[in-house]
């Protein structure tokens, strides 16, 4: 009876511990972010981006169809002008300040002028098939320096358990756009959740303020941050329950944190995660 008492009292103590602590970023609270539900035509959510730093509005796509949507998030209004015909879209973003840059999974690019959201002309988008070596791409990153960065998702010949593969684009003599260079990212130091689990980057971002970059893995869950040279510096688990499929991510100028989740058999959402440095 006795053992029978303290061990009904031993297991109370384990039912009544607190959760252990989330590990985030410096600067950020992984648990406590702000949500903004999408609409059901963004249940496929699958990138993000916002111009010039500018929180008032955030750029986004959808994986179904070649629509660029633009929202204030919070005022459930969301406008979307077409580019494309259907297809597997995985990421957006803003090049060198004057043009969207749209990647599709296959390592096909779209490129077209800002000025689409206000004139709707289609004439201008660029259409570059399969620029990229044959792989899978979701992963996709510009800023107004005229840096371009796309990153595969799977890639033939590659361990993801411990590298994966980032290419540089450009315009060439001639101004289109071509392949600059390739380049590395050694992630043999993760801790994935499971060793028969690869590494497979869903988007990718560079913070405003510390120059690191931040990349997603939505299979792995876990959020990575690397230095300026993508070496490792950390990774971070994703909750499942809060983080159900990121695959856009995004920062302002201030450093806020924007985490899209596809909605699967619910309603998507964009989260928004303070920065206090």
């Amino acid at each position: 009876m006795t053992c029978f008492f303290w061990a009904l009292v031993f297991s109370g103590f384990i039912g009544c511990a607190d959760p252990a602590p989330v590990v985030s970023p410096p600067g950020y609270h992984l648990d406590q972010p702000k949500k903004f539900i999408m609409s059901e035509s963004l249940r496929e959510i699958s990138g993000i981006v916002c111009l010039r730093g500018n929180a008032d509005t955030l750029y986004a796509i959808e994986d179904e169809e070649g629509k660029l949507f633009y929202f204030h998030p919070g005022d459930g209004k969301f406008p979307y002008q077409k580019f494309g015909k259907r297809g597997d879209y995985e990421d957006v973003t803003i090049w060198n300040d004057q043009e969207f840059v749209v990647l599709r999974s296959d390592g096909s690019l779209f490129v077209f002028p800002l000025s689409i959201v206000k004139d709707g002309n289609t004439d201008n988008v660029e259409k570059y098939e399969n620029i990229l070596p044959t792989g899978e791409y979701e992963g996709l990153f510009g800023d107004g320096t005229g840096r371009l960065i796309a990153l595969c998702k799977h890639c033939p010949e590659e361990d993801r358990r411990e590298e994966v593969s980032g290419y540089e684009l450009g315009r060439g003599e001639q101004g289109g756009l071509t392949v600059k260079g390739h380049f590395t990212v050694d992630v043999s130091t993760l801790k994935l959740t499971s060793r028969k689990t690869k590494f497979h980057p869903s988007c990718l971002a560079r913070h405003p303020l510390t120059g690191e970059w931040y990349i997603i893995s939505s299979v792995n869950k876990i959020l990575v941050v690397l230095d300026d040279h993508w070496k490792v510096k950390a990774g971070y688990p994703l909750d499942p329950s809060l983080f159900k499929q990121p695959e856009g991510l995004a920062f302002d100028s201030r450093g806020n944190m924007y985490i899209s989740n596809e909605g699967g058999q619910g309603n998507a959402n964009v989260l928004l995660f303070r920065y206090t440095d």
